[in-house]
């Protein structure tokens, strides 16, 4: 790999650009704006406001959303998923998976899955 094509991949991930550009367009797929440049903008305005802790960040779900894909996990309706399918939901949302240290014979019951998945959007605009 070329010194400068390294020194692009490393800035790219250093500011975590590919998922910020992923959340981006997953929220303009989502909301399909007449004007999408203005809604770009509006979204990054939320994301500084949210930043400053004077406003909300732009979530593509919110937690009616994320209890109905509980839900649709949890497809005996005993009130708990396995720690793979809350790996799985998270990386569908393109939300980060390392940090989670779970045992696969733990059962994550729904409190837990809201909890983790609204803090992992949180997280996720930390860029």
């Amino acid at each position: 790999m070329a010194a400068g094509e390294e020194q692009s991949r490393q800035y790219l991930q250093r500011h975590r650009l590919p998922e910020l550009l992923h959340r981006l367009g997953a929220l303009l797929l989502f909301h399909r704006p007449e004007r999408p440049r203005e809604f770009l903008i509006q979204v990054l305005e939320r994301v500084k406001a949210g930043r400053r802790a004077e406003g909300e960040y732009p979530f593509l779900m919110d937690e009616a959303n994320v209890d109905a894909m509980f839900s649709l996990l949890d497809v005996l309706g005993q009130g708990h998923i396995r720690p793979a399918q809350y790996r799985e939901a998270l990386k569908t949302l393109g939300l980060s998976t390392e940090d989670l240290e779970l045992e696969d014979d733990v059962n994550i019951t729904r409190d837990v899955f809201t909890e983790g998945m609204m803090k992992k959007m949180l997280e996720s605009w930390s860029v």
